[in-house]
């Protein structure tokens, strides 16, 4: 069932969502060569700390994951797509990194994920990363009252194939609101026209995920929680929590200029 939040809801979402930019920006300032992604997590846990604000991921425990998630961000690196658990890996310059993060404020939730390159960073990682972000910008375009599910999943979706790039099956946004998954699913590609109608006081994690390497292959690693691309091309990953209101969509997981 889809929750329609009040505008007073929304508003404390947002309040959510600016803890989960402020740690995604402190993370991506600590992101340097030889710094450990389990340096990273501390990082964002003390802004979470330093905001009274509790963590959706940390022991969040999906079917299909064995161990509850261990961190309050998941750290997905080169070929990791998602869910990446921030362990003793030391960054290294080139290294693509995708930090996912969320918090848990007030009873709301917010969601939000970066791809950034530590380093002199490569013409293809910076390809990648632009496309994931238009991607994400066209998919928060089309989150307007009158559309429907498949208008985003559509609007992502193009981006991502005419630049050539992968995007992992089974896998997208989601609602969000008092819990960080909700109903409705958001895929990340899609026929417009179809799906859940959007209305005013919906609210969605918009997702995309893109596979550089063309193809949509994945699996899981090891640990039962990363995604990795099957060929090991890199991947990227951008979100935002976005409100549906009669004014336009608007983005609840605000940060500061990077």
């Amino acid at each position: 069932m889809v929750e329609l939040k009040s505008d007073t809801s929304i508003d404390a979402m947002h309040a959510a969502g600016r803890v989960v930019g402020r740690a995604l920006t402190a993370t991506r300032r600590a992101a340097r060569p030889g710094v450990r992604l389990r340096d990273l997590d501390a990082v964002a846990r003390e802004v979470l700390r330093s905001a009274g604000a509790g963590s959706p991921f940390l022991g969040y425990r999906p079917s299909f994951a064995p161990t509850p998630f261990p961190a309050v961000v998941c750290v997905s690196v080169n070929d990791a797509i998602v869910h990446g658990i921030p362990d003793g890996y030391r960054l290294r310059d080139g290294d693509l990194v995708s930090v996912d993060c969320g918090a848990q404020l007030d009873g709301w939730a917010g969601d939000s994920a970066i791809s950034f390159v530590v380093g002199p960073p490569r013409a293809a990682d910076l390809r990648l990363i632009e496309t994931a972000e238009r991607a994400l910008a066209a998919g928060i375009e089309a989150a307007v009252v009158g559309n429907r599910i498949g208008d985003i999943a559509h609007a992502i979706g193009s981006v991502c194939r005419a630049a050539g790039y992968g995007i992992p099956d089974g896998f997208g946004g989601h609602g969000i609101g008092r819990r960080m998954h909700e109903d409705p699913g958001v895929p990340n590609e899609g026929r417009p026209g179809r799906g859940l109608p959007l209305r005013h006081g919906m609210v969605l994690a918009i997702e995309p995920m893109l596979i550089g390497g063309g193809r949509d292959g994945y699996h899981a690693d090891a640990d039962g929680w990363t995604l990795r691309t099957d060929d090991g091309s890199r991947a990227a990953h951008v979100e935002h929590t976005v409100a549906i209101t009669d004014a336009g969509p608007r983005i609840l997981t605000t940060r500061e200029t990077q």
